[in-house]
């Protein structure tokens, strides 16, 4: 315990603000599409939920009509955290519709909706508003300890919370508790306790968590969505509630696979390639012909104008920006001032090739205007969607091209990634199902397109 702090204290640190509910929406504007007033005006009701939106549906300027509803009811400003490069964004969508948004770096209050990100948030004091928006709150994992502790902690006695995300990793379900306990709602440990066992024999555990799998318990599968949808509302497209998906869709998706041999002799003394079998010999690799990848992605990205170039690791970056005319990194180490800089740049037109991390721009960032991209397959379903979803979104209006550039043993990602996908739909349609039989809607349209499957994951 720390010097100085009561027992007294610490529970009063760590207790959940109880007992807290939204209100009737104040203001309700025209311009909101029919599922995002739906959506929205839940959110205001509840006072602290979560939205799962894919891309493009509109979730910042549904986030930014929440806020102002709860700055009108309690007279004090509202926080919006956005992961880096976000901010410019939403504040110039907030002025696009009129509404007060403004970011602010320093710890300052500069309007209603004060924008600033994740990073910045212990500049801030908590008791200078009265609710906290977390825009692409998925993002929250890949923070370190101290920083999701930072947001954790800042959220705990907020009266009005919103946590807004794409999507939740498909394979982890107990990101969805951790989103319960960011709300004030069931914690982590008790929904596992309520609605999981641990079995590390199973084939149909959920996660690896402390050591240990978990599975749903008998019978838990129906009651853990109808809990979930009890404080979250999830949407991949407005039919899910039984609205219009007119002005709503997307332009084809099309994946070209390109494999590239390693261009060096294993480190394991053998004479000829043997194909990967584990994440050592992938990683191996994949270092391996760090070259070949590299020299493949330049070639595919030479007539894009604008285009992305995804990469993983700090030397497929640095190759990369070497290699590729026109291209320019984001890298970790930038400092946080010139990574918005350059976001703002290729936003505006003024970068030809983007080169940077998922980990790094992956979450939150809207670039319709560029349609074409490499990647560097690896484990993370996650990782891979927020990257292709920066572009291939509502409102592109260009066909989109992924170019997977893999090594021969890259097929256990692919299919890794194939997997996952898979479980995504899953976990969405059985979110989606329980809240339309909540809200009592009859999705009885036919929906009877046939879907194209990529090359690498069929």
């Amino acid at each position: 315990m720390a010097e100085g702090l009561s027992y007294r204290d610490l529970l009063e640190r760590r207790a959940q603000l109880d007992g807290m509910a939204g209100f009737e929406p104040l203001w309700m504007p025209d311009f909101l599409f029919d599922h995002q007033a739906m959506m929205t005006g839940w959110s205001i009701r509840m006072g602290r939920s979560g939205q799962f939106q894919d891309c493009g549906l509109g979730k910042t300027i549904q986030e930014l009509v929440w806020a102002m509803n709860v700055h009108k009811h309690t007279g004090r400003p509202v926080l919006l955290l956005a992961p880096l490069g976000v901010t410019f964004q939403t504040e110039a969508e907030a002025a696009k519709f009129g509404i007060e948004a403004a970011v602010s770096r320093n710890g300052s209050v500069p309007a209603a909706i004060t924008v600033t990100n994740y990073e910045r948030l212990h500049l801030f004091d908590r008791g200078d508003f009265a609710g906290v928006v977390c825009d692409e709150s998925s993002a929250l994992k890949g923070f370190d300890g101290q920083r999701r502790r930072q947001v954790t902690d800042f959220l705990r006695k907020m009266p009005y919370r919103l946590l807004a995300t794409a999507t939740a990793a498909p394979n982890d379900y107990t990101e969805l508790g951790t989103s319960s306990e960011a709300l004030g709602y069931l914690g982590l440990m008790d929904m596992l306790a309520r609605f999981f066992t641990n079995d590390q024999k199973t084939s149909k555990a959920v996660r690896v968590w402390d050591g240990a799998q978990w599975r749903f318990k008998g019978h838990a599968e129906e009651p853990f969505w109808k809990w979930v949808s009890s404080w979250a509302r999830a949407m991949r497209r407005p039919s899910d509630l039984g609205f219009s998906d007119e002005g709503f869709a997307l332009p084809p998706l099309e994946y070209r696979q390109h494999v590239v041999e390693p261009g060096s002799p294993p480190d394991d003394g053998t004479l000829f390639e043997v194909p990967a079998t584990g994440l050592r010999e992938e990683r191996d690799e994949m270092r391996r012909s760090l070259d070949g990848r590299c020299e493949k992605a330049a070639e595919v990205l030479a007539d894009a104008s604008p285009g992305i170039a995804w990469c993983h690791f700090n030397p497929e970056g640095d190759l990369l920006a070497r290699l590729i005319p026109g291209a320019v990194q984001i890298a970790g180490a930038d400092l946080l001032e010139a990574k918005e800089e350059k976001l703002a740049a290729f936003a505006a037109g003024e970068i030809r090739v983007l080169v940077s991390k998922p980990s790094i721009t992956g979450h939150g960032l809207n670039w319709q205007h560029c349609h074409r991209m490499t990647y560097f397959p690896d484990h993370s379903y996650e990782r891979h969607y927020q990257a292709v979803r920066r572009c291939w979104r509502f409102g592109q209006e260009h066909p989109v091209s992924v170019d997977i550039i893999a090594t021969p043993g890259g097929a256990r990602a692919l299919e890794s990634l194939k997997r996952k996908s898979a479980q995504a739909d899953q976990m969405f349609e059985a979110l989606t199902a329980h809240m339309r039989d909540a809200l009592g809607v009859d999705r009885s349209e036919t929906y009877d397109r046939e879907v194209e499957v990529p090359s690498w994951a069929a």
